[in-house]
């Protein structure tokens, strides 16, 4: 069984930082619309919780 390392800390209402073993990320949003995550590591994810079922998400990286 790995080992995982995640903590998230709230900064303020509708922002938080997110730390794990690899990375630092800021996730904006998050209350009935979209969240946006950006990510040390350069990865771009957006998402939304949709009823049902149902769930989006759309990851960008960044290119090097």
């Amino acid at each position: 069984m790995a080992i995982t390392f995640r903590k998230s800390f709230r900064i303020f209402p509708g922002v938080r930082l997110n730390i794990n073993r690899r990375s630092l990320s800021i996730t904006l949003g998050g209350g009935h619309g979209p969240r946006h995550t950006i990510s040390s590591t350069g990865r771009r994810t957006t998402s939304m919780d949709l009823p049902g079922p149902f769930g989006y998400r759309s990851t960008r990286r960044r290119n090097r």
